[in-house]
């Protein structure tokens, strides 16, 4: 509707309505106008129907939907269901094109605005949540570690020689084959143990370099959101060592843009040092759908090469998902989610070392993980060598999801490499421990439910444990009295 259609509605309704209702449409463009002006995410959240209006609205300036569109091509935006093409909001085309994730479609003004606006937005987000000095970004339809995988392949045309990856250990699995799946030698760095905490080891990192030759070497690939009791890689000293050696630096920030200590340690480390790109997750930050990512960083030249990198065109849901949920949240919905994200982890912390006291347990001291906790299972490690891990299936019958049991002593190959100690980040760690984390979106309720819960788990443990001591010292009573009699 436009002035000329309201001009024409005042034939048929008193006009003093139809004036009404063109301001209320008004003050649903005036939302779209800012958005497309600004291209930053809105301080207070959208309603659903002024989301929905601006989806149709960019949905009909794609070609699959104009009224007297005839496409002869192989690839026409046609979609045999309606349920499908009403799950997509008929933003059929996706995003960029065969040589560029970013680029414009000429035939799809609609998605293309939908890509460059949802880049922005987030854009916007990652400054707001700490990295300052962010240059670019852009979302990929990819997860993680295949994200990471096209940073190292846009590196290798940079650096053609080079063929080994450092890499500081943290047991999981899609990080370690992204570098294989590039085509590099992951070389492994051992965390050092302090305290409680693993932490990076600085001087064998540039031993190794020194070893290797930094022409040889491709990248760092570091961490920063990590399960406990790994933390956060030391990113300030890596980035430091980087830009003295010239050495590229990729930093793995797969849920960290929900820590402002996480975000902290890129822009300290991109200040002082050197950091090429860091990937996140859609799903992890954002509570959006498995299937998405965003690359980032302070050369928006590289970020450009990555996107580049990406063959053909891809899909245009992950950006949609995230569009649709930050211009739902607003950033002060977004900073409400990550307040009370860190309100709950201070929670989730004090409540699971009462109940680890309870059981002669200890909640693991690792302040600088900002997200994940950990309580040894000492005891229960000690009473049976199966307990740890049916403490795990335990949980996970019981509706406990994202709890993780970590026994003493797993080993794991992958792709040919033989990990000591896998889960653990560490050949030999002191004690089996689970873990336990306060991401974003998590609610009181779910900290209460869990903690109910283990501690049942526990006392079962506990009950079965002296029933078997029981037994063992009636059948040692018996035993002595036998000899006694003989």
């Amino acid at each position: 509707m436009n002035a000329e259609n309201f001009g024409c509605g005042a034939r048929l309704v008193t006009a003093a309505y139809v004036r009404q209702g063109a301001q209320g449409r008004r003050a649903h463009e005036l939302r779209l106008r800012a958005l497309l002006e600004q291209g930053k995410c809105p301080e207070d959240g959208w309603d659903e129907s002024t989301i929905e209006l601006f989806l149709h609205e960019l949905a009909v300036m794609d070609s699959n939907n104009f009224l007297g569109n005839c496409g002869v091509g192989e690839r026409e935006g046609r979609v045999a269901s309606g349920l499908v093409a009403r799950r997509h909001y008929r933003l059929i085309h996706g995003i960029g094109r065969s040589g560029d994730i970013s680029a414009v479609q000429p035939k799809a003004a609609g998605s293309s605005l939908l890509n460059k606006l949802t880049n922005s937005v987030v854009l916007d987000i990652i400054k707001l949540a700490g990295v300052r000095t962010v240059t670019n970004c852009f979302v990929v339809p990819m997860a993680t570690g295949m994200s990471l995988t096209l940073c190292f392949l846009t590196l290798r045309h940079k650096r053609p020689k080079a063929k080994y990856i450092l890499w500081p250990r943290i047991d999981q699995k899609s990080c370690f084959k992204s570098m294989i799946t590039a085509g590099f030698e992951p070389v492994v760095i051992e965390n050092v143990l302090e305290g409680d905490e693993l932490r990076t080891d600085i001087e064998a990192v540039e031993a190794k370099i020194k070893i290797l030759g930094a022409e040889n070497i491709l990248c760092v690939h570091s961490t920063t959101a990590c399960f406990a009791p790994r933390v956060p890689d030391r990113l300030e000293e890596l980035a430091v060592i980087c830009a003295n050696y010239d050495i590229p630096h990729i930093v793995n920030n797969a849920y960290g843009v929900q820590s402002s200590k996480c975000m902290h340690l890129i822009q300290q480390g991109a200040r002082v040092g050197r950091i090429d790109a860091f990937v996140q997750s859609l799903d992890k930050n954002f509570m959006v759908p498995v299937g998405g990512a965003i690359i980032a960083g302070f050369n928006e030249s590289f970020i450009q090469e990555i996107s580049k990198m990406y063959p053909g065109r891809a899909s245009a849901s992950p950006s949609l998902d995230v569009l649709i949920t930050l211009l739902s949240l607003g950033t002060s919905g977004y900073k409400q989610l990550l307040k009370e994200r860190k309100e709950m982890f201070s929670y989730l912390s004090s409540e699971l070392k009462k109940l680890a006291d309870t059981y002669n347990e200890r909640l693991l001291d690792t302040p600088h993980n900002p997200i994940s906790l950990a309580m040894s299972l000492k005891n229960l490690d000690e009473n049976s060598d199966s307990a740890v891990t049916e403490l795990g299936s335990m949980l996970f019958t019981r509706q406990v999801s994202g709890a993780r049991v970590v026994p003493c002593g797993a080993v794991q190959t992958v792709n040919n490499y033989t990990f000591k100690g896998f889960m653990s980040h560490a050949n030999d760690y002191p004690c089996a421990y689970l873990n336990a984390a306060s991401a974003i979106g998590i609610k009181k309720q779910d900290v209460d439910v869990f903690l109910k819960r283990l501690d049942k788990c526990l006392k079962t443990f506990r009950k079965e444990a002296k029933k078997e001591k029981c037994v063992n010292e009636v059948g040692n009573s018996n035993t002595s009295t036998e000899q006694l009699e003989d």
